[in-house]
């Protein structure tokens, strides 16, 4: 059995249709055919039934499916196990992080971790957290940076590493009726337009389940996937926002003012996510050790 093989039966079942398979690979349908006939020759067993119009996987054939898959990944990441072995310290990571991730970490963690690793570039790929986690779970980034916690579910699937916790804060207009309180509750904003990020951020849904945990469903003025513009519509005095309390640090408006919020459990955690069963690079180890690190503790055996 070649590899090739395998490669060619894996697109088979990906498309459920040899013509669709055989455009994808390049190859005559009757070519793709024999591949997959061979395979089945081999192994004494029929992969694909072929009954109906659409192919579908017998049982046999979802485990040479499976375990095709995994042997093909093995394959894949041999060059990254050759370098290590040889120390070869270069290399790209693809981290997937939200943009106010980026805009408050970002900029600081790639200027040391380049000073540290000269030859080690970072590939920053920006989405909301939800998109990451599916990025992270097809390995189509290396890691990612979510917000916590993560669901029973997602723990099955990833490695987790504590990266950062602070407090959320409100950020409102020094005008605003509650810019001058020394400190607010969450049942006090139960009357106020709030502006939040829109559903592709994990941020959105976490701050309406903490209002609805606090007896009110939070009034949605604006919903934006810019924390700039978030900042600039509270400026205008249409809304307020919670929001992490590190970004104020960028605010340059004057007329923006944060104001704590008196609930504990209220708290921004963020964690490093990547998928189990994956094969962790030199460069990514040394990553979550710096960013780890960097974060105040040292290495964080994965839960």
């Amino acid at each position: 059995m070649e590899i090739r093989d395998l490669e060619y039966f894996i697109e088979v079942a990906n498309h459920k249709n040899f013509t669709k398979a055989a455009s994808q690979v390049h190859l005559s349908q009757t070519g793709l055919s024999k591949s997959v006939k061979k395979i089945e020759k081999e192994l004494g067993v029929e992969l694909l039934d072929r009954s109906m119009r659409e192919l579908k996987l017998t049982d046999a054939g979802e485990i040479v499916y499976q375990q095709a898959m995994r042997a093909l990944s093995i394959l894949n990441h041999l060059p990254n196990l050759l370098d290590d072995l040889m120390n070869l310290k270069t290399g790209e990571i693809k981290m997937g992080i939200p943009p106010l991730i980026g805009t408050l970490f970002f900029p600081r963690i790639a200027k040391d971790f380049n000073k540290q690793y000269p030859k080690l570039s970072l590939q920053l790929i920006e989405f909301g957290a939800k998109k990451i986690e599916t990025l992270v779970e097809e390995d189509q980034v290396d890691m990612g940076i979510v917000m916590l916690p993560i669901t029973h579910d997602q723990k099955d699937k990833f490695h987790l590493y504590p990266f950062v916790k602070e407090k959320f804060v409100l950020y409102t207009h020094k005008n605003h009726p509650l810019a001058n309180e020394r400190a607010v509750l969450l049942e006090q904003l139960k009357d106020e337009k709030f502006i939040m990020f829109s559903e592709e951020f994990t941020l959105h849904d976490r701050l309406i389940q903490d209002a609805l945990s606090a007896g009110f469903m939070p009034s949605i003025a604006y919903k934006t996937s810019q924390w700039d513009l978030i900042i600039e519509l509270i400026a205008a005095e249409l809304g307020i926002a919670i929001l992490p309390k590190s970004i104020f640090a960028k605010v340059n408006d004057p007329n923006i003012t944060t104001v704590p919020i008196a609930n504990e459990t209220l708290m921004w955690e963020l964690g490093i996510i990547i998928r189990k069963e994956r094969y962790l690079s030199f460069a990514v180890r040394e990553l979550i050790h710096f960013l780890t690190s960097k974060a105040g503790s040292s290495i964080v055996q994965p839960s």
